[in-house]
């Protein structure tokens, strides 16, 4: 295989990968390639700009079309959760979020979010579902993460202040945001299950040099309610995938004991793949490999040689494995280094056959 117009998608090769299995062929992952970006290649704005059906399948068919072009067995779609709850804004930065107080918690309107969360994105998967190219599926569900919702609602050096001046509150927070993602994590497993290929959720824990929140304090707050959601996940028969960028080794052994079945996101200033493998390859499967201010930063052929080299050593040392960048791609992406990581990528599936 070594034209992108003889690629002929299968999702069950990527699936693999969640299995710790060796796929057929070498699976390329993106956590996300944003709408610019493919805009930027193809010439065509890419925007959701309504929730009428054809409008929304329009813009699938199309953002699907390119990663079925460029050699992906399924491709991402996350229902943003932060993106539609009250008071949306702090996860950004630089703003107190709109619970800092007990009172602010007691009045929230948590219970009005499921329903503006399925009005908003009900007819996204709905448009999903219909323009599905054969052999290709979904993967995600639900968008962002458990900490990452309480840096929503609360800020995140607010959410620091809350940990010590009402550590109770700091608690009830985790536990109510453990409680909605069930719900709505219940009802995309259970109604859109069919539509993905395997479940994800991203969550940032960390940075270079360490986690974001003390270990003990993931520990005993934020890594109880992913196992609620891990759970359910496996019992509706789906694997799960985790994201999350950051030096989080200390705490990647409470995370496997969550029981995620692969890991994707990886810094080289944080530590090369190779450690990644070498810590859990014989546990899980593991995607990525390629930082991204790598691929943004060098030429063509720098970039094809280092992918068509270790991409090949990365597929031979473990047997869950999907290429791709240890991210994301996106807007600012150098279009040179995307297709030369594609690139280089089809040369190794051709050298296999």
């Amino acid at each position: 295989m070594n034209r992108k117009e003889d690629f002929h998608p299968d999702y069950t090769n990527i699936l693999k990968v969640l299995y710790n299995q060796r796929p057929d062929y070498l699976p390329l992952y993106e956590h996300h390639i944003d709408a610019p970006f493919i805009s930027k290649c193809t010439g065509e704005r890419l925007e959701i700009v309504s929730n009428h059906p054809s409008e929304l399948e329009d813009y699938f068919r199309k953002v699907i079309a390119f990663w079925k072009q460029n050699g992906y067995d399924a491709f991402d779609y996350e229902a943003a959760i932060c993106d539609i709850i009250p008071g949306h804004g702090a996860i950004m930065g630089g703003m107190a979020g709109p619970i800092q107080t007990r009172d602010d918690f007691t009045k929230y309107p948590f219970d009005d979010i499921p329903r503006i969360f399925w009005e908003t994105y009900t007819p996204r998967l709905e448009a999903i579902r219909k323009v599905m190219p054969a052999g290709m599926k979904a993967y995600g569900g639900c968008g962002y993460g458990i900490f990452e919702s309480a840096q929503d609602l609360v800020g995140y050096e607010y959410l620091c202040l809350m940990l010590y001046l009402d550590p109770e509150l700091f608690a009830d927070l985790f536990v109510r945001i453990g409680d909605l993602f069930v719900e709505l994590w219940t009802k995309m497993v259970r109604e859109y299950g069919d539509i993905f290929v395997f479940h994800r959720m991203g969550d940032d824990l960390g940075f270079k040099t360490s986690t974001l929140l003390a270990p003990d304090t993931i520990r005993t707050a934020i890594l109880p309610q992913y196992r609620r959601v891990i759970e359910l996940v496996h019992a509706a028969g789906k694997q799960f995938l985790f994201h999350c960028c950051g030096n989080i080794f200390d705490i990647m052994p409470d995370i496997l004991a969550c029981g995620i079945d692969a890991k994707h996101s990886n810094e080289d200033q944080i530590g090369l793949f190779g450690e990644w493998i070498e810590k859990y390859g014989d546990e899980i499967g593991l995607f990525g490999g390629f930082d991204m201010n790598f691929l943004i930063q060098n030429p063509y052929d720098v970039v094809y040689e280092k992918v068509l080299t270790e991409g090949a050593a990365f597929r031979a040392a473990t047997q869950g494995y999907g290429l791709g960048s240890g991210n994301s791609i996106p807007d600012y992406m150098s279009i040179e280094g995307f297709n030369a990581m594609i690139d280089a990528v089809f040369e190794i599936r051709r050298r296999e056959t």
